[in-house]
């Protein structure tokens, strides 16, 4: 029996394979693998890889999460990979639109393929997360977290923004926020550099850590703060217009604008570059970031630090039932 982790002690990246009804189920699939440069289209190459699916064997759009979602429910989508938090309201708006909508697991092999390739890790979403859901299903999970530039965000902003999307977390409508509490705030930071600010309040709050201080710059004075989400279909987006209100609610000196985004990669890259302040990121990415590899590679973020966990992002993978798809197994030559 595979071990399942409580929610609320995981924070990790939730991305979410939606599956719909192809009128010709003899033709290759059409799947949406997320938007350009996203961690989603590297998450989907990894389903996809871990099951051995060559390129022939499907069609690729590149959509963000609602044109996605679209598609899957009008059936010009087969597949729709995206990176969502647990419970996702989109599947749960597909199964309201839709009436069929069903999980399903990855295999044990794709599983330790994931796990062996990437930061994602095993994870059990137990049964009843959805009204639709009977049975426990195996997936893996990382988590979604909040960087900041060393460049524009200064010690004390850096204790404020830490302190309010906690302390104000109840503030906070979007149902992700619930997992904003103390006991998750250092889920995702292994690997990255800390915002000093933030370790200031953590460590006021009892907690250890032991993540390297970020070593801040010549700190520019401003008001205007820009926060990377990602698309309006995703969680990202109003999730971070919620912290971004709560945020200007309790700074009267700063003003935070969030804004829609190709997610993690895009939001990474912006700080880099000095076009954004605040981003919202999968865990995974931002470590490749911070080290210079991966997407990252010669294109190292040096001006980047971690000021909080934000909540778990599970890979679901949903179908329909009127669906012949059923597993990626399907689709192996």
């Amino acid at each position: 029996m595979k071990p399942t982790f409580p929610l609320a002690m995981v924070g990790l990246a939730a991305g979410t394979l939606l599956v719909g009804c192809g009128d010709d189920a003899a033709s290759k699939p059409n799947i949406a693998i997320g938007p350009p440069a996203s961690t989603t289209q590297n998450v989907s190459q990894l389903i996809l890889d871990a099951y051995g699916i060559g390129e022939d064997a499907y069609s690729t759009y590149q959509e963000g999460f609602g044109a996605a979602l679209d598609g899957v429910q009008d059936g010009n989508i087969d597949v729709s990979i995206g990176i969502l938090g647990l419970p996702s309201g989109s599947i749960e708006n597909l199964q309201a639109a839709s009436g069929d909508a069903r999980l399903i697991g990855l295999s044990d092999a794709a599983i330790d393929y994931l796990e062996t390739h990437s930061a994602y890790r095993r994870f059990t979403i137990p049964a009843g997360s959805y009204a639709f859901q009977e049975e426990d299903v195996d997936t893996v999970t990382a988590y979604a977290v909040l960087v900041g530039s060393t460049d524009t965000i200064g010690e004390e902003l850096g204790y404020e923004l830490a302190r309010l999307m906690h302390e104000h977390a109840e503030e906070n409508t979007h149902a992700q926020s619930a997992f904003m509490t103390l006991e998750n705030a250092l889920n995702g930071s292994e690997g990255l550099p800390i915002h000093p600010g933030a370790k200031r309040y953590y460590e006021e709050q009892g907690l250890t850590v032991t993540n390297p201080v970020a070593e801040l710059g010549d700190i520019e004075e401003k008001r205007e703060f820009i926060l990377g989400t990602g698309s309006q279909g995703g969680t990202y987006y109003p999730l971070g217009g919620e912290m971004a209100t709560i945020w200007n609610r309790y700074l009267d000196e700063q003003n935070f604008t969030n804004i829609e985004t190709g997610a993690s990669i895009e939001n990474l890259v912006s700080i880099r570059d000095g076009r954004m302040d605040l981003g919202m990121t999968v865990h995974a990415p931002a470590q490749d970031a911070v080290a210079g590899q991966g997407e990252f590679e010669g294109a190292q973020v040096d001006n980047v630090a971690f000021i909080g966990h934000i909540y778990p992002e599970v890979i679901q993978i949903v179908s329909r039932e009127g669906s012949d798809f059923t597993s990626f197994d399907d689709l192996v030559n």
